[in-house]
């Protein structure tokens, strides 16, 4: 169990946490991330690591509450635990003195682009950081970057705040001025990235983005994670999370990600509606998954959307084996086609 040590709001439905970790305090490096469990047979969340202090043995993580899961961590207060986090993963941020460096994060992303501020930083690039979000309100971290960086602008898509547009906006301007712009890393939705990779390829300037694509088990073997980079098939929680923008295969990541939207939607109204009936955060998952799903649509052992997908694919199997096998043949190691353990 790990302990967390500060919950608070920084936006709607955003909360920052600082929990217990001392091992992963001390290993964790800009860039990488966790893959965390709320509770024991829950479904696995990455998460990347937002800021840590390997002396004080926390991290700390931002969490955007746009499903059932990160709800579920979002309604947790100080003195809860969390039942499993593990890390840190994937290959840590690429830093070096490359001279000026843009950091664009994009609503959460600016989680995930802070800690590489602080490292570009530390490595003595002229830091200029571009904070964007829908209104004023998602719009985050904008005090801690100015405490870091050399220049910090914001932008909102309905003006409430700063510049009146997309974070596109200011960095095709410095590019337009002649300003030198010598690395630019952006974090945040798919289309953002996707025009930030675009608004720089002309003038070939080192791009970087950070992936979020779906992930279960961050080490590789299950290839949910994996991501078109140029030519090559690469699994974002062992090669990544960053790659060159100017090769990530946005349009193929963007379908891969709304795979399970339909899923994962339902899931979240279900809880939704038994949270709101007043049957506590974790109600019982077998009384009613019972009830709402059938063996094609969900495996409480195999939680999470390539989980889905794995358990179809296991139950197929073992229909099939059924069908050919006669009635007393007996199971074989290696070809069970009992569910997995947990």
């Amino acid at each position: 169990m790990f302990p967390i040590l500060e919950a608070r709001s920084l936006a709607p439905d955003v909360v920052y946490f600082r929990i217990e970790a001392p091992r992963i305090a001390r290993k964790r490096r800009a860039g990488q991330f966790v893959i965390l469990r709320v509770k024991d047979g829950g479904e696995r969340i990455p998460l990347t690591i937002a800021d840590s202090d390997p002396d004080e043995g926390w991290i700390a993580l931002i969490v955007q509450g746009v499903g059932k899961t990160t709800k579920m961590l979002n309604a947790l207060t100080a003195g809860d635990t969390i039942a499993d986090v593990a890390g840190p993963l994937g290959e840590p941020s690429h830093i070096e003195n490359f001279g000026t460096a843009v950091s664009i994060g994009g609503g959460v992303g600016a989680a995930i682009a802070y800690p590489t501020a602080v490292a570009l930083k530390e490595a003595g690039n002229e830091v200029i950081s571009i904070l964007g979000g829908r209104t004023r309100e998602l719009v985050i971290l904008e005090n801690e970057m100015r405490e870091i960086c050399d220049e910090v602008l914001t932008t909102t898509d309905d003006g409430s705040y700063g510049i009146h547009g997309r974070v596109t906006d200011p960095l095709a301007e410095m590019i337009r001025s002649g300003r030198k712009i010598d690395f630019v890393l952006a974090i945040g939705p798919i289309p953002m990235m996707k025009a930030v990779a675009e608004t720089t390829r002309p003038h070939g300037i080192r791009t970087v983005v950070s992936l979020n694509p779906i992930m279960v088990d961050g080490t590789g073997m299950c290839g949910g994670c994996r991501v078109t980079i140029g030519d090559e098939t690469k699994f974002a929680c062992v090669d990544g999370p960053e790659f060159d923008a100017h090769l990530v295969d946005f349009d193929t990541l963007s379908a891969r990600n709304r795979a399970y939207l339909d899923f994962e939607h339902h899931r979240l109204e279900q809880y939704e509606h038994r949270h709101g009936a007043g049957e506590g955060l974790f109600p019982d998952p077998e009384k009613h998954d019972a009830e709402t799903h059938d063996a094609e649509t969900y495996d409480p052992e195999t939680h999470g959307p390539e989980g889905c997908h794995l358990a179809r694919r296991i139950r197929a199997l073992k229909d099939e084996a059924e069908r050919t096998e006669p009635q007393n043949a007996t199971s074989t190691p290696g070809t069970s086609a009992s569910r997995p353990e947990e």
